[in-house]
């Protein structure tokens, strides 16, 4: 299965996942232009695309979801409450399937897991994807790091796993009290430290490579987020970890799984 994130972060999110001749996005925050202009640099068309699955109704990761449903013809998944709260990016003409919380579907050669986390949307949730070979799982998006996504995320051999801020650059930054109390909450987003510890227990359970995204550009940084993760891996005994940081203006390499 091959990975890629086409951009991570605060201003917009979307994740490629290819294995065979199933081509998938999960999530389409940029911009149509910027989709097809980040693909083309991996060399994938977007002709080739099966559809688009959608975690959440925030604009930075289905801003583009419409357009490009309605520009190449694909179908796109996502829960009820992520339709209901997304119903201005469609025009009806769209092939929308509704999908249940851990009710597993199919696209292609591909097999999602969706699963529940706490995060300020509708109905979020987040992905298992097998091949039947090997597990890809996306963990973005949440405030806390619970039982359940831990245990979908226990099994799997590569995690994109949210580091989205730094607790000291948040509470010393520029945002209002109301957006930092949003952001550290339990259905905001998870720190660095929260990425790292879980990272650490799910290296005990065999995950084999991950990459830290969705960082936010005004109260983290990759090098800041790389390093915490890298203290606590030598803390807990932890080597040569194969560990990527994903960027809001660029693909990241292709990770082969």
């Amino acid at each position: 299965m091959k990975v890629c994130l086409l951009a991570s972060g605060s201003s917009g999110n979307s994740i490629y996942i290819q294995n065979g001749s199933t081509n998938i996005l999960v999530d389409a925050g940029l911009t149509g232009k910027q989709i097809e202009s980040r693909l083309s640099s991996i060399g994938v068309s977007p002709n080739t695309l099966q559809g688009i699955v959608v975690s959440h109704e925030h604009s930075d990761h289905i801003k583009s979801v419409g357009i490009m449903a309605r520009r190449y013809g694909f179908p796109v998944w996502m829960t009820q409450g992520t339709l209901d709260g997304s119903k201005a990016t469609f025009r009806g003409a769209e092939r929308i399937h509704v999908i249940e919380n851990d009710e597993v579907f199919s696209i292609g050669d591909l097999e999602f897991q969706p699963f529940a986390l706490p995060h300020d949307a509708s109905d979020p949730v987040n992905f298992v994807v097998t091949d039947g070979s090997v597990k890809v799982a996306i963990a973005t998006d949440m405030g806390v790091m619970t039982q359940l996504v831990y245990q979908r995320l226990r099994d799997v051999d590569f995690v994109a796993m949210e580091a989205n801020y730094d607790h000291k650059m948040l509470m010393d930054g520029p945002y209002p009290w109301h957006l930092k109390k949003r952001i550290s909450g339990r259905h905001g987003h998870l720190p660095n430290d929260g990425a790292a510890n879980t990272l650490c227990d799910l290296v005990a359970e065999g995950v084999k490579q991950a990459v830290l995204a969705h960082l936010s550009e005004k109260n983290n940084h990759p090098d800041l987020a790389r390093r915490t993760c890298q203290e606590m891996f030598v803390q807990r005994g932890i080597q040569n970890f194969p560990l990527a940081v994903a960027s809001p203006d660029r693909p990241t390499e292709i990770f082969i799984v």
